[in-house]
């Protein structure tokens, strides 16, 4: 243990006598560590473990695919999902609705949002509650009003009632009605995100859409159930067809699915960068070893020649290999805890499980402090085992600056330097793919304009306003008293038009014209402000004018991407369309008359961004609100300052007309201005994201590989002094030592390139798919190879001009 002691002291007075070379060495597996923990453990949160519900890799949607390519999951009625639960590949079925709803007990209501399910849900999801109970079947017999009871979501209890432990028993009063609080579910229960939990009867409404989860039986695979449930399915098509797209296909996708499909790929292009960075951190340390070790060759010959041992010597050196290892290590467990929470806050929203449980992962920790490790023993143990026994006539004979025999760790130094460089030129060009995809996603034309807007939505509540005049005076209603309020430049009625990714996407047909395959377009209904408060030109035609609006005329506009496609001769205006999928089930949607039949063409309208920021316009209709009016609808508000700051306001202003009326979202953070709302875009969320942490780890990793090679030109330097010192002696210029350095250095640097290189247009069109950018340009590889070269020619030039400014006596004098 003495000795133990010894070699521990003896290993921290030698790092403290050379900070540089201790730091480096610490950061370079510190960064490695750090960055590759937090994004294995983000994606063992969402895509390995998201869920905490009792078999949940057997939580299934039934999916409907069209001839698009686009997919949702169709409402089921409640006879629909009892003849579900009856099929001979399912566990359990449950079915759900939501509702936004009110909290009394504010000068304007508090928003909530509401999940109404069956009492069999909480026993299907298997997730036991955090205080009291959760309510079962028996809260809700079949036949009978469901009792007034509630669970609370764990977010909204800690919001709501400051984690109050004694809430179970109390009442909470939403829509004016009380409820007897049950119980508050463990914080990792966010099924559907609701906040409020209450007992449902599927059986009161025959018609009712439920949003549908199945449970597998054990052993069925989901090709297995959709062959199973593909004649059921075809039977419910027949008996809701407006729930159903035509010629859908049926796919039975797992909870983890659309998280997988929205996210994977992203988490996982930046496990392999993490991955890269790591690797150059080891590779980096492994140079800073070898080289210090090749150095130090002298003194071990001098205390081997005063009777230190083989054993003594290996010992020394990797006590203080693994004294680096372990300090970079600690320093990635902290870096690792710090990054996950900066990761997570600019994950896209929505993109994960809200389930999800972000923690450092301590499997991956645990492999990543054995690779640091590792590293420390491997590349500290090799010069060891050098000097273990030496020659220590020849040793003593030659000087502390020259080391004989060394062509083999050259040959390795060289291997190193050139992996550095190539794995380096492989982050950077995947980085400047990802910045220009992401340059080209800030600057794409939006075709409106989102300064100085926000957008407020109004959710109804059950039996209210059911017929159509009445919804549609109380909406109308509502839009005057916002559009009269000092700072408001104009107020709009958008119910599913909020741009950068709107509309209801439908078949249609033209009249006169021969139906032809997917000819469809998105549907947004709207009231005729809509186009002055984006400021969307109208190029052709008229808009509706309030009597028509007010009365469910059947006119609609339509875009110029709509007359490209379907009219490309420019003559739209007076023709008539139908939406095919239009219908009405009261209350949700109430339909006008008329609204199912032909539509007339009355106007064109300019193109805007409607599937995303990343995808052109879409063709367009735009039709009153009047025609088609949900339990909810959103105002679109320009304002002359900033919209949020009049956001009480105008909810005082909604108030005074329904005291009942809440704004959806509020306390969640769903009202926000436009620009806000384009940059919470999945893609534009995911651009930056991957833009920022590509572009930190290339600039680590292209500082490691010009630290690496500065440490093997340094060194080199310093062994070959004496050479130096002679060749200036015999007339060598110092262009020429200077040359001469460089073109050794250059051997490294230019094979990594070569290598980063062709690595690069290797993977030019997986990185390019990742990143979402069109493939690495010549442009891109010039400048990053360009760079790259730059940043090494620095790293080489400072060890360069000390060696061609060596003193020859100097340097013959130690010989």
């Amino acid at each position: 243990m003495q000795t133990l002691l010894q070699d521990f002291r003896f290993a921290l007075r030698q790092l403290r006598k050379s900070p540089g070379f201790s730091l480096t060495a610490i950061l370079s597996l510190a960064l490695g560590i750090g960055a590759t923990v937090a994004v294995f453990s983000i994606i063992y949160a969402v895509l390995l473990n998201p869920f905490p519900y009792a078999g949940g890799d057997r939580i299934c949607l039934i999916n409907t695919v069209d001839k698009s390519g686009n997919e949702v999951p169709p409402g089921l009625t409640g006879p629909q999902i009892r003849a579900l639960r009856q099929s001979a590949v399912v566990e359990g079925v449950v079915g759900v609705d939501e509702e936004g709803m009110m909290v009394t007990g504010h000068d304007v209501p508090e928003d909530v949002y509401a999940v109404k399910m069956p009492g069999t849900t909480f026993d299907f999801l298997g997730v036991a509650p955090l205080l009291g109970r959760y309510f079962t079947p028996s809260d809700a017999p079949d036949g009978q009003d469901p009792q007034p009871v509630a669970v609370l979501g764990n977010k909204f209890w800690q919001r709501h009632y400051n984690g109050d432990p004694s809430v179970v028993g109390k009442t909470i009063q939403l829509n004016r009605k009380s409820y007897t609080i049950l119980g508050v579910m463990p914080p990792r229960f966010a099924w559907i995100d609701g906040e409020v939990y209450l007992p449902i009867n599927l059986a009161q409404n025959q018609t009712m859409q439920y949003f549908t989860t199945m449970k597998l039986k054990p052993g069925i695979s989901k090709e297995a159930a959709e062959g199973a449930l593909a004649p059921l399915v075809q039977s419910f098509a027949k008996e809701t067809p407006n729930h159903f797209p035509q010629n859908y296909k049926l796919r039975v996708r797992s909870l983890g699915y659309f998280g997988r499909n929205r996210l994977g790929s992203t988490l996982y292009l930046l496990l392999g960068s993490v991955a890269l960075l790591l690797a150059i951190g080891c590779g980096n340390v492994s140079i800073l070893l070898l080289a210090r070790g090749t150095a130090r060759q002298h003194e071990f010959a001098v205390r081997s020649a005063v009777g230190a041992s083989g054993f003594r010597l290996v010992r020394q050196l990797l006590t203080e290999s693994l004294l680096l290892a372990i300090t970079g290590a600690a320093l990635g467990v902290v870096i690792a805890y710090r990054s996950v929470d900066w990761i997570v806050a600019r994950l896209p929203e929505y993109s994960f499980p809200h389930e999800a449980d972000f923690h450092v992962n301590l499997t991956v920790l645990l492999f990543s402090v054995g690779v640091a490790v590792l590293t420390g023993v491997l590349f500290g143990l090799f010069p060891a085992l050098q000097v273990a026994k030496p020659e220590i006539s020849s040793v003593m004979q030659s000087s502390s600056r020259k080391v004989a025999g060394s062509v083999r760790g050259k040959h390795l130094h060289t291997a190193l330097i050139a992996g550095q460089i190539a794995l380096t030129l492989l982050l950077l060009t995947a980085a400047g793919s990802a910045i220009e995809s992401f340059l080209k996603l800030m600057h794409v034309p939006l075709g409106f304009d989102p300064h100085h807007v926000m957008s407020v939505g109004i959710p109804l509540h059950d039996d209210t306003y059911t017929t159509m005049e009445a919804r549609a005076n109380y909406f109308e209603q509502l839009r005057g008293k916002i559009a009269g309020m000092p700072g408001v430049l104009s107020a709009a009625i958008s119910t599913n038009a909020t741009p950068p990714n709107n509309g209801w996407k439908q078949p249609i047909e033209i009249l006169g014209k021969t139906a032809a395959d997917q000819q469809e377009a998105k549907a947004n209904f709207v009231s005729p402000e809509y186009f002055d408060a984006l400021h969307i030109p109208l190029q052709q035609g008229r808009l509706w004018t309030h009597a028509e609006t007010m009365h469910a005329a059947t006119l609609v506009l339509v875009n110029q991407a709509f007359v490209k496609r379907y009219f490309p001769n420019g003559d739209a205006l007076g023709h008539s369309i139908r939406l095919t999928r239009m219908h009405n089930e009261p209350p949700s949607p109430l339909m006008a008359s008329g609204g199912d039949g032909w539509l007339q063409v009355i106007g064109v309208v300019g193109d805007a961004l409607d599937d995303g920021l990343d995808k052109p316009s879409q063709p367009a209709v735009y039709a009153p609100f009047t025609l088609n009016m949900w339990m909810f609808t959103q105002f679109l508000v320009r304002t002359q300052g900033e919209p949020l700051s009049i956001l009480h306001n105008i909810q005082q202003q909604i108030v005074s007309i329904n005291p009942d009326q809440q704004t959806f979202g509020e306390l969640s953070g769903d009202i926000r201005d436009l620009d806000s709302w384009i940059q919470r875009q999945s893609e534009w969320a995911r651009g930056r994201l991957v833009s920022i942490l590509f572009l930190a780890f290339s600039i680590l990793a292209m500082v490691l590989a010009a630290v690496g090679l500065y440490s093997v030109v340094s060194y080199s330097v310093v062994q070959r002094t004496s050479e130096f010192g002679i060749r200036i002696a015999l007339g060598a210029r110092k262009t020429d030592v200077l040359r001469l350095v460089l073109a050794s250095a250059g051997v490294s640097v230019g094979t990594g390139v070569a290598i980063g290189l062709a690595l690069s247009l290797g993977l030019n069109r997986l990185i390019g798919s990742w990143v979402r950018s069109s493939g690495h340009t010549s442009l891109i590889l010039l400048t990053v190879s360009a760079l790259l070269f730059g940043v090494c020619l620095l790293a080489c030039l400072v060890p360069a001009r000390r060696a061609s400014s060596v003193d020859p006596m100097t340097a013959l004098r130690c010989e």
